[in-house]
């Protein structure tokens, strides 16, 4: 793939990249990686910035018990290596994995570097995704502590349904298994999989081949429920 082909792909990159230094630009690589691939190792030594064109990664904090919490998802325009780089550290202390295919700009550290300290668009640019992330990640960590495993679950059903139940679909299979949504909710197995029979139970979700199925009856129901619990009244 090259330059041109990449702003095609990825036209929100223009705006990033308007100011760079021709050496710089000469240095970077464009590099295409398969879903399901770790894109940068927790505690490994980074020696290079990244932007993340196109696709979807996550990040991801593995520990030595073998348990593995998923901090966000994240969509292009992204980066690898700003929080690192920004914080002055050598290592990186999350896993980033693809989702979907993911398109690379990669350039050496020490480039980015002296780029980000000559260009305010840049920095500007970068601090406020930064921002933003911090911002939902904030929100999110809230609502995990306060509200309850049903709220969380069917809020996220919802959210779901929001972006794939369009057009004249009636219904929607969530595609993910019980420890993907674990790790997506922060909720542990043995919870989730409570909660999952006791919305099941009470007509507000669907099973179909182990996958969690929701239709536009069950959506609706679930808005009226997440308002109730929103105001501190649950009903389990």
């Amino acid at each position: 793939m090259n330059w041109e082909e990449l702003l095609k792909r990825a036209p929100k990159l223009e705006a990033y990249i308007k100011h760079m230094p021709p050496d710089i630009k000469a240095r970077s690589v464009i590099k295409v990686i398969p879903p399901g691939q770790i894109i940068h190792q927790k505690n490994y030594e980074l020696d290079y910035f990244a932007f993340v064109c196109c696709g979807d990664h996550r990040a991801i904090n593995e520990f030595e018990n073998g348990n593995v919490y998923m901090i966000e998802k994240n969509e292009a325009i992204d980066f690898v290596g700003e929080v690192t780089i920004l914080a002055g550290q050598e290592r990186t202390s999350v896993t980033l994995e693809t989702i979907t295919e993911c398109v690379l700009l990669q350039m050496p550290r020490k480039d980015f570097e002296r780029w980000i300290k000559e260009d305010i668009n840049l920095l500007y640019l970068i601090a406020s995704k930064v921002a933003f992330k911090l911002y939902r990640s904030s929100s999110k960590n809230g609502a995990t502590l306060f509200y309850p495993p049903n709220f969380l679950l069917l809020e996220y059903l919802v959210q779901y349904a929001d972006k794939h139940m369009t057009g004249n679909k009636t219904s929607i299979t969530v595609p993910f298994t019980r420890n993907q949504l674990e790790e997506e909710l922060g909720i542990n197995i043995k919870t989730l999989n409570r909660t999952v029979k006791k919305l099941k139970d009470t007509g507000m979700i669907g099973i179909t081949k182990g996958k969690l199925t929701f239709d536009k009856e069950q959506y609706n129901k679930a808005v009226a429920e997440l308002a109730v619990l929103r105001k501190g009244a649950n009903h389990w």
